[in-house]
């Protein structure tokens, strides 16, 4: 069973920057698209940002110009870079995954808090 595991989150002042990371347990063969949501306490699950297999990548418009995905198939890792964070960024970020199978695969959250 293929876990994975994100880390990087933490408490950070508006205007900063943090970096998640997100590791896979073992390989994943035929990756779609790797992915970081989040979920702000009262809200639903949202899309953050998404890399392809092909290389191309979304962006949640609330993110676009301050946050970057990058992924590292070597490192069997996704990550995601931070900036000019906002205290509305606030939320459990969650790595996913999917295969062309296609499965679905989850890790178990990491905490962004962004405040004075």
């Amino acid at each position: 069973q293929v876990q994975l595991v994100e880390s990087g989150g933490g408490l950070v002042q508006p205007g900063g920057s943090l970096r998640l990371s997100c590791a896979a347990s073992r390989s994943i063969e035929s990756i779609y698209a790797m992915a970081w949501y989040r979920q702000a306490p009262g809200k639903q699950r949202e899309l953050v940002a998404r890399i392809k297999s092909d290389g191309s990548t979304d962006y949640a418009d609330s993110v676009k110009g301050r946050f970057t995905i990058s992924s590292s198939t070597a490192a069997k890792a996704v990550y995601l870079q931070m900036s000019s964070l906002k205290p509305e960024d606030t939320a459990v970020y969650y790595c996913n995954v999917v295969t062309w199978s296609p499965r679905d695969y989850w890790g178990q959250g990491t905490q962004v808090t962004v405040s004075s």
